[in-house]
């Protein structure tokens, strides 16, 4: 039946699923393995959350169980397409996926630490940063005492490698 003939109040409401993280087409999808529980929590509580879903009105139950599928089928993917590092197999001196880095930025005097996560891990407040970051990337494969350079605009941010470790 055409659109012309239906009911504007009897239209199904399309609910917006906020994306997840970026991760570009062909980017595989490194997770540590706290990471990757964090994924496997989170489908848990959509399904909890689907199964105790009840609204009075029949129509806000099915867009809310819209909603919640729409984000459950998000979620899958990400889950499906989860490669766990073992930050166990990481080389110590290195810094790779999942190395806490502690650094000196530019001539600061208190040191910052970072992990390199994937992308649904990053949380900057956590002081967890994408492995596809500008950031990460100046970083990588870089060692102790290293200088990593980065251009920010007109300006350039040196950060100095003081400490690399591996641990969840």
């Amino acid at each position: 039946m055409s659109r012309g003939f239906v009911k504007e109040e009897d239209q199904e409401e399309i609910p917006m699923v906020p994306p997840r993280a970026d991760l570009p087409q062909g980017a595989i999808n490194y997770v540590t393995e706290k990471g990757f529980l964090k994924l496997l929590n989170e489908r848990e509580k959509l399904i909890a959350d689907k199964e105790l879903s009840y609204e009075e009105n029949e129509k806000e139950q099915r867009i809310a169980i819209n909603l919640l599928n729409s984000k459950l089928q998000l979620l899958n993917e990400r889950i499906a397409s989860a490669k766990v590092i073992n930050l166990e197999d990481q080389p110590l001196n290195e810094v790779r996926f999942g190395a806490k880095v502690l650094l000196s930025i530019d001539n600061a005097n208190t040191p910052q630490e970072f992990q390199i996560v994937g992308v649904d891990e990053a949380n900057i407040a956590e002081n967890k940063i994408s492995f596809l970051s500008p950031i990460a990337r100046a970083l990588i494969s870089k060692k102790v005492n290293d200088v990593a350079l980065l251009h920010i605009g007109k300006t350039d941010r040196l950060f100095k490698i003081l400490g690399i470790r591996y641990n969840n």
